[in-house]
Parts: structure tokens; sequence; C-alpha cells
């Protein structure tokens, strides 16, 4: 294949569903949902069922979410409703997947699969074995989403739920294409091609079209390739699904590469791009720029290829951080694995030269200059090869300490895990610009992250002069904690020195005519108080922080106004002593009731 990463099925659970949700999730009929549920005047069923109406309804906003499906979830237990146990925990972990917060999904969907196997209908039970392989399956855990696949589809072999039966061979199919089984991938296409048909289902026909003409391209096949891509493309343009048809073309365009039809192979990776960028489908996007870009690199255009080239950089730099995370963790596990093997190499190559030494200084002296001149070239060889593998081993440490902070790298490294630590005092930061979204949508994607990289390095070069500890970044959001490594005992002093810095600098730029366009306002919030921290995923390492006292912080910066430092009670009591505030009295926060807040006088 022309391009490595296109090596991946398209499931109908993981896109098709987050689509539909998305789509079917209706504001009005939630507010309207929370007027009937503030009544309080349903009981039973009655109550159940609006509860879980009112967590599907909100699933964009997570926390509104597993607020009514905890309720839900709680009730159910009280009522040994074992149905709508299962739909609590099913909705909780549909709620923590749109999150993107897949070891919690994945707790949930185990939750209401347990759930299900008490319920007398058995389907249930399949379809949750479904979402757990799912999540196994986007995860990375090939054997794991093989066996849950497996007991999905034998549950659902013996119900009448032929959508959901048809779904789960679907996507078994895709697990063994991503495997590299095209054989049981076409078994499982071909039994569930012809389901979907029988229920009359389009969306699921065409995602199977696609994958069995994605299994022939692979195996070679590209006539048949074409044909099953092409009708799977018309089905998905009548229903105006236009992600899969993105992947679809940039596969058209290898198959005419093959041919050595150079034009066409072109046309259908500009039309794959135009239709991303139309769509504003980021990965996509980076992907059909990187097929150009090997195309033009191919045809001796070389300015072409490099701009396509720096797009596909700009936009693969602007998807979610946890990818960028699993692309250094595997960066740094293909590095180990060519280490051992260049030191095998090395190993077996320094056996065959001494039997060579050996045997040569036996059939005459005369070998002897020539062999130690051998020796010495390739000692030399050695040497450079141990002193290149040292610095690419420091590089790989300093990129796993860009993601991690030196502790837990450290742990990772010697253990291969990271063990979950509490913290009883620390302190949060949280800031957010002001206007960023509506700024945001008249800017070019490659301007867009030109803008975030402007302020957000200074950010990194703020906290680390000052010893805290950088978390995250979601979108315009900055998070980052002092007191978790260091820094125990005068860790609030610390974040405000760091918060004082990032709102002067902030000003700063505003009066930068030089830079004007860029500026902002921007709005910070710190609390103190107890956290939890860790590494979550397996595969896809990410560090994070949990806890109340996270939230609350998150609540100071929302609340808090442009230009200013809103803090805590708790952070005032710590840092009253030697910092001005100003008391602004108890305000009403969404969920948490009235809060003591501050502003830090400037």
């Amino acid at each position: 294949m022309l391009n490595k990463c296109k090596n991946h099925g398209l499931f109908i659970v993981f896109f098709f569903f987050f689509v539909q949700l998305i789509h079917a999730q209706d504001r009005k009929l939630a507010d309207s949902l929370i007027v009937e549920y503030n009544k309080r005047n349903l009981t039973g069923i009655e109550r159940l069922e609006l509860l879980r109406n009112l967590s599907f309804n909100l699933s964009s906003d997570l926390e509104e979410s597993l607020k009514y499906s905890n309720e839900l979830i709680e009730l159910a237990l009280k009522d040994e409703n074992f149905l709508y146990l299962y739909r609590g925990y099913s909705q909780k972990g549909q709620s923590y997947l749109l999150a993107g917060d897949l070891p919690k999904a994945l707790d949930a969907f185990v939750k209401s699969s347990e759930a299900a196997s008490k319920v007398e209908d058995k389907s249930y039970e399949g379809g949750a074995y479904l979402k757990i392989a799912d999540v196994y399956s986007g995860i990375g855990n090939s054997a794991n989403a093989e066996s849950y696949y497996s007991k999905s589809i034998g549950i659902l072999r013996l119900t009448t739920d032929t959508l959901t039966l048809a779904s789960a061979l679907l996507n078994a199919g895709d697990e063994a294409f991503l495997t590299k089984n095209y054989d049981k991938a076409l078994d499982y296409f071909e039994e569930s091609g012809l389901l979907f048909k029988k229920v009359n289902y389009p969306i699921g026909i065409a995602y199977n079209l696609g994958n069995v003409g994605m299994v022939y391209a692979e195996q070679g096949l590209d006539s048949l390739a074409e044909e099953y891509i092409n009708e799977a493309m018309v089905l998905l343009e009548e229903s105006e699904d236009f992600y899969p048809i993105t992947v679809y073309l940039t596969y058209m365009s290898d198959i005419y590469l093959r041919r050595k039809d150079f034009s066409a192979a072109l046309n259908y990776a500009q039309r794959s791009l135009d239709l991303a960028k139309q769509y504003r489908l980021k990965e996509q996007i980076s992907e059909a720029n990187l097929t150009l870009s090997k195309l033009f690199e191919i045809s001796g255009n070389h300015d072409i290829s490099l701009k396509h080239y720096k797009d596909h950089i700009s936009y693969r730099d602007s998807i979610i951080n946890l990818e960028n995370i699993q692309q250094i963790a595997d960066l740094r596990t293909d590095f180990e694995v060519s280490q051992k093997q260049i030191e095998v190499d090395l190993l077996e190559q320094k056996r065959k030269n001494q039997l060579i030494l050996t045997f040569t200084i036996a059939i005459a002296l005369f070998f002897i200059g020539i062999l130690a001149l051998l020796w010495y070239r390739r000692y030399l060889f050695i040497k450079k090869t141990n002193r290149i593998i040292e610095e690419e081993r420091d590089r790989s440490d300093r990129l796993l300490l860009n993601i991690l902070p030196e502790d837990t790298a450290t742990e990772l490294k010697l253990s291969g895990k990271v063990k979950t630590k509490k913290h009883d005092i620390v302190t949060v930061l949280f800031t957010d610009f002001k206007g960023f979204t509506s700024y945001s949508e008249n800017l070019s994607p490659e301007r867009l992250v030109e803008t975030v990289d402007f302020y957000f390095s200074k950010f990194d070069e703020i906290i680390e002069k000052h010893g805290l500890e950088k978390i995250k970044t979601i979108g315009d959001a900055y998070m980052c904690a002092s007191g978790l490594y260091g820094n125990k005992e005068d860790h609030a002093h610390k974040m405000i020195l760091a918060a004082k810095e990032i709102v002067a600098f902030v000003e700063e730029t505003k009066n930068d005519i030089a830079v004007n366009e860029l500026t902002f306002d921007i709005r910070i919030g710190i609390n103190s108080g107890p956290v939890v921290a860790g590494v979550v995923g397996s595969k896809k390492f990410a560090y994070d922080i949990w806890g109340d006292t996270v939230n609350v912080a998150s609540r100071m910066e929302s609340m808090s106004e442009p230009g200013k430092i809103n803090i805590s009670e708790r952070t005032y009591e710590l840092i009253k002593d030697d910092w001005s505030c100003e008391y602004r009295g108890e305000i009403d926060v969404k969920n948490r009731g009235k809060l003591k807040m501050y502003f830090l006088m400037l």
C-alpha cells in the first residue's frame, strides 16, 4: 500500500453510532425532560425511562449525562430492575466513549453485560459484549476484542435481533482485517452483508461493501476492490455519510497507481482531500495530504510534494493529544525493538568474524595483517553504531519526558506500568481564552495551530520556570498542577507566580503591534486540594489527575473574568498572608452550590 496508515477498516459502532447519536440528541427535548424531572411526579418504570432519556439526550455533556445515568443505576439497583440497570451502565459507557475516556467506558460496559446476563432477552447481553469488543478493538487489544466478538455473535445467533448480529459480524470482520486475516474477514463480511440486506439497512450494506473492497485491495485484487468500493460510495453519498468515502477514495488512488495510471490516482487522492476539507474531517485531511505528497514525490514534483507533506503534519499535530502520545509511545517501542535487533546482529557478526579470524590464522600468517585492518574498521563501525544508539536512547527518553513527569517516566520504563498515587494537597490551574471559538472559525487550520502554539509555548516556559507540571491542553484550555513532584510546601505560591506571569504575557501581547491579530483576553481559575494522579492506557499512555479539586479549579476558571485570576477559598487560605485578594462573596456554581471566591490583586 502507498499509505500505511490507511490499513484500517471502518466498523459500524465506533463511527456510525457516534454520528447517529450526535444527530439524535435533542436539546429542546432534554430541557422539557428536565422540567418533568424536577416535578418529581413520575415513579417506577416511568421514572426509569425518564432518566434513560435524559442521559441519552445529554450525552455530549459528560457531567450532566453521568448525573442521570448514575441516578438510573441507583434506582434500578434498588428496584432490582436488571433491564434498566443494563441501560444505565450502557448509557454511562457511551457518555465516557464520547468524552474519549476508554478505560471508564470499558468498566461501564462490563457492568452493563453483568446486568444484561440477568435479563430474559439475551439480545441485550449480546449487544453488551459487542460494545466491550469495540472498546478493546479501539485500544488495540485484538485478543480481547476477538474473544468478545465471538461471545457476542454466539449469543446473538440465538436471538431475533438481526441488525445487532449483522453489526457484530461486520465489526468482527473488521478486527480480522486489522490483523491481516483476510479470509476470515471475508467470511464475516459475507454473512453480515446478507443480514444487512435482509433488514434493508443501507448504511450497514455500504460499510460492508467498502470493507470487502479494502480486503480485496490489500490482496491485490484491484478490479474487485474497485467494484465494491464504488458501489459502497454510491450508497454512502445517498446517506450523506462522507467520512468513509474519504477513506475509500485513497484506496482507489492506490489501485490506479498500481495500474500506473498516475493521473487517475492523483484525481482520487485530490477528491479525498477536497471532501475531507468540505466536511472538516481532520484525520482524513491529514491522510489525503500524505497520499498526495507521496504521489507528487513519485512524479518528481518535490515542491508540491513538500507542501502537501507540511499540510499533513499540520493537521496530524492538531488531532487529539492522546494520539500524539500514542505515536511517541510507538516510536519508543519501535526504537527499543530495533536496538535489540542491532545488538543481536552485532553479536552474530562478531562471532562470524572470530571464526573467520581463527580459520585464516590456521591457513596463513599472511592474512593476519589484512584481518587486523578489517577488525579495526569493524571496531570503528561498532563504536560509531553504539554512539548512535546511545544518542537515540537519550532522544527517546527526552520525548517521553515531554509527556510524563520524570518520576512517572522512570517508573514506566522500569516496570512497564505506573501505580496510581494520591496527593493530599496540590494546586491546580485552568486557563481559557475569551472568544477563541468564534475567532477560530475564521482561521485556516495552519493559522489556528500557529496561534495556539504561540501562547501555549510561552505558558510551557513559564510553568517550567516555576517547577510546575503541565497536565494537558483541550482546545484553547490549558491545565497544570503544582505540588505533584516537589514544591510540597510552597505549591500554591509557585502557582500564583506562574499565573501572574501568564496574565502579564497575555496583556503584553495585546500591546505588541507585531502580533496584535493574535491577541485574546484570558481567564484563570485556581484551586487547591487532594488529587489522584496516574497514567491510563496500556498502549496510548496519558498522564492525568482526577478528583473534586480538579473540578472546582475548572469552575474557578469558568466563573473568572477576562484578565483576572479567580481563586478558591482553599487556595486563598494558603496564600493570604503574602498576596492581596479581593473577596467576591459566595457565588452560585453549577452543580456545586455556593462557593467563596477571590480575585488576586494584580
